[in-house]
Protein backbone atom coordinates (compact mmCIF):
# COMPACT_ATOMS: atom_id res chain seq x y z
CA UNK A 1 0.00 0.00 0.00
CA UNK A 2 1.07 3.54 -0.61
CA UNK A 3 -0.26 6.52 0.85
CA UNK A 4 0.54 10.51 0.68
CA UNK A 5 0.28 12.67 2.93
CA UNK A 6 0.13 16.50 2.82
CA UNK A 7 1.75 17.98 6.03
CA UNK A 8 3.60 21.11 7.71
CA UNK A 9 6.94 20.37 7.36
CA UNK A 10 9.26 21.95 5.91
CA UNK A 11 12.97 21.63 6.92
CA UNK A 12 15.00 19.06 6.55
CA UNK A 13 15.68 18.50 10.02
CA UNK A 14 12.48 18.47 11.60
CA UNK A 15 11.87 15.71 8.43
CA UNK A 16 13.99 13.67 9.21
CA UNK A 17 12.98 13.26 12.94
CA UNK A 18 9.85 12.00 11.62
CA UNK A 19 11.28 10.07 9.15
CA UNK A 20 13.28 8.56 11.94
CA UNK A 21 9.88 8.22 14.14
CA UNK A 22 8.19 6.50 11.15
CA UNK A 23 10.62 3.70 11.15
CA UNK A 24 11.10 3.17 14.48
CA UNK A 25 7.40 2.58 15.00
CA UNK A 26 6.60 0.85 11.77
CA UNK A 27 10.03 -1.32 11.03
CA UNK A 28 9.05 -2.34 7.25
CA UNK A 29 7.75 1.03 6.86
CA UNK A 30 9.52 3.05 3.36
CA UNK A 31 8.84 7.15 3.98
CA UNK A 32 10.04 9.61 2.59
CA UNK A 33 9.40 13.47 2.45
CA UNK A 34 9.09 16.03 -0.97
CA UNK A 35 9.92 18.85 0.44
CA UNK A 36 10.05 21.03 -2.50
CA UNK A 37 6.47 19.81 -3.33
CA UNK A 38 4.01 22.74 -2.48
CA UNK A 39 2.07 20.26 0.01
CA UNK A 40 5.54 19.20 1.66
CA UNK A 41 4.30 15.21 0.82
CA UNK A 42 5.28 12.47 2.56
CA UNK A 43 4.67 9.54 0.83
CA UNK A 44 4.81 5.93 2.82
CA UNK A 45 4.91 2.51 1.46
CA UNK A 46 4.33 -0.48 3.47
CA UNK A 47 1.88 -3.25 4.59
CA UNK A 48 1.38 -2.67 8.26
CA UNK A 49 -0.06 0.95 8.64
CA UNK A 50 -3.01 2.68 8.14
CA UNK A 51 -3.48 6.34 7.57
CA UNK A 52 -4.78 7.40 11.24
CA UNK A 53 -1.20 5.81 12.72
CA UNK A 54 0.44 8.00 10.54
CA UNK A 55 -1.58 11.45 11.24
CA UNK A 56 -1.45 10.85 14.64
CA UNK A 57 2.14 10.33 15.15
CA UNK A 58 2.71 13.53 12.90
CA UNK A 59 0.38 15.51 14.91
CA UNK A 60 1.73 13.70 18.28
CA UNK A 61 5.19 15.16 17.12
CA UNK A 62 3.53 18.90 16.67
CA UNK A 63 3.12 18.51 13.16
CA UNK A 64 0.25 18.91 10.66
CA UNK A 65 -0.81 15.78 8.62
CA UNK A 66 -3.92 14.91 6.26
CA UNK A 67 -4.17 11.74 3.64
CA UNK A 68 -4.14 13.16 0.08
CA UNK A 69 -7.12 11.76 -1.83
Amino acid sequence: MIEVFKTSITEEEHAEMILSALVNSFPTLKPNFDLDDCDHVLRVEGNEFTPTEIIDLLQTNGHYCELLV
